[in-house]
């Protein structure tokens, strides 16, 4: 490995929680595991404010998408795909997050971690640091905030809501990165329509994995993107599972790779391509660093 990406892997290592530091468990075979690779595409924008992609989310179709950067930036825009391969992402705008009166605040406010599209087209945006959930109902309109609870305060910086989602019947669930020293589960939060947050149950963790992203799948499954570093790379699993009132039923891994396959994912969008297949496009967070990649990586579920 090159000095200047060993260096590159070093500041990463230091900018991430010490919590997303794990040690490198062996990996399954790529060719034993239900997603199979399509596309990596490296995406390369010449403007000062791209980089830091950290949500992710796409339309039914797979041709819009919405994005949200850790420096308080939303896109949006449209894929272009050959076959099965993603072959652009043209970006058609792009706009300040802004709070409920309409302001651009500055870090720690503009952290914004993940991006969940709901059925009626707004987009709900989770933060961690200033620990908060926020919606836009339309393209640069104010923030409105869809409930908070107090005992979000509790969380740690740099490890608040990675993590959110929501359902067909527009309950919301979001997931801090961070655990408590020695737990091995995240607190969920879930939020039905027009109710206060609650916290019910837990999401179980392995093998040093932190959740860093989610979404809904059109089987209505939940996908949930983890993440896992060591020294000198990044690993990436994406574990499948039936939601209930009570916590988490039925979960599958659809993903897990090799230290060094990707960057750093921290964004999961889902969706059914017109073969009928679930496809995982994820995002990768450059942290603004120069030597990690800007990437959208996609793999189709074979089973």
């Amino acid at each position: 490995m090159r000095k200047t990406h060993s260096i590159a892997l070093i500041i990463a290592a230091a900018v991430l929680p010490w919590w997303a530091l794990s040690p490198d468990p062996p990996a399954v075979p790529p060719d034993s595991q239900p997603a199979q690779r399509l596309t990596v595409f490296d995406w390369h924008v010449d403007a000062d404010w791209f980089g830091g992609l950290s949500g992710f989310e796409v339309d039914s179709q797979g041709s819009v998408f919405y994005a949200v950067t850790d420096r308080g930036h939303l896109l949006r825009g449209t894929l272009s795909r050959e076959q099965d391969a993603l072959t652009g992402a043209m970006i058609t705008d792009h706009a300040d997050v802004v709070d409920d009166r309409g302001r651009v605040r500055l870090f720690p406010h503009t952290d914004a971690e993940g991006l969940a599209l709901d059925g009626q087209g707004r987009l709900n945006v989770s933060f961690e640091h200033a620990h908060r959930v926020l919606r836009y109902d339309s393209w640069g309109a104010s923030a409105i905030w869809p409930g908070y609870t107090r005992s979000w305060r509790a969380l740690s910086n740099n490890g608040g809501m990675e993590t959110i989602a929501v359902d067909d019947a527009g309950t919301l669930f979001t997931i801090p990165e961070a655990i408590a020293t020695g737990a091995d589960e995240a607190l969920v939060y879930r939020r039905y329509p027009d109710t206060p947050w609650e916290q019910p149950f837990t999401l179980p963790l392995s093998d040093g994995f932190a959740a860093v992203g989610g979404d809904f799948g059109p089987d209505g499954r939940f996908y949930l993107l983890e993440r896992a570093f060591f020294v000198p790379g990044f690993r990436t699993r994406v574990r499948s599972m039936i939601v209930q009132d009570d916590g988490f039923v039925d979960i599958r891994t659809e993903l897990e790779t090799r230290l060094g396959t990707h960057g750093n994912l921290e964004g999961l969008a889902v969706w059914r391509d017109g073969d009928g297949r679930i496809r995982l496009l994820m995002v990768s967070d450059d942290n603004f660093l120069p030597f990690l990649p800007s990437q959208l990586v996609e793999y189709v579920l074979t089973e």
